[in-house]
């Protein structure tokens, strides 16, 4: 019997990388295609406030591109309460829709798993934003969890630490630790 297919998988691209907040038992690299990892989520909770807003990573639909991240494997007596600490988690002010999307594991399996991607229609939607502004932003904002600095930087290092290239996050990891005067 193979084990995985009994498992629940969630595809993680940003602070679910380094901070999943749920028993998994299996953790694998992963590819979505379709989508793009982006800071297009104003953050009005957990890396900035409604007076000011930072920003978070989502997963932008867009044809033609991927994302790579990882795929973990829950086990079936935790699905429930996984599941119930995701929705809590992610779909705070429901900027996040939830997704079961096809992955591909860096072993070339190919999963379903549970996603968040950002709802474009939603009025924390911010797309399309120059690196330039991204940067300001999150060098300036703090929410709920802390700086949004920490969020951006925790999320760099930790794709770096798997092999992961972003060439967008490292451009702002180094651009706002400029801005913090902490380069």
């Amino acid at each position: 019997m193979n084990k995985s297919a009994d498992m629940m998988w969630v595809f993680g691209y940003g602070s679910l990388i380094w901070n999943p907040g749920f028993v998994w038992a299996d953790r694998q690299l992963a590819r979505l295609d379709g989508y793009r990892r982006s800071f297009c989520m104003r953050s009005i909770h957990h890396r900035g406030t409604p007076e000011n807003p930072g920003l978070v990573l989502a997963l932008d639909r867009q044809p033609g591109t991927g994302c790579d991240g990882v795929a973990f494997a829950v086990p079936p007596e935790s699905t429930v309460v996984t599941l119930d600490y995701l929705r809590e988690r992610e779909l705070i002010s429901s900027a996040y829709v939830e997704e079961v999307l096809p992955v591909t594991l860096r072993d070339g399996r190919q999963v379903e798993a549970v996603t968040y991607v950002v709802d474009a229609d939603h009025v924390q939607y911010c797309g399309g934003l120059d690196l330039q502004e991204q940067a300001r932003i999150i060098a300036q904002a703090r929410g709920g969890r802390g700086p949004n600095s920490e969020y951006l930087w925790n999320t760099a290092d930790h794709l770096e630490e798997l092999g992961i290239a972003d060439d967008e996050l490292r451009w702002l990891s180094h651009q706002v630790r400029c801005l913090k005067g902490t380069a």
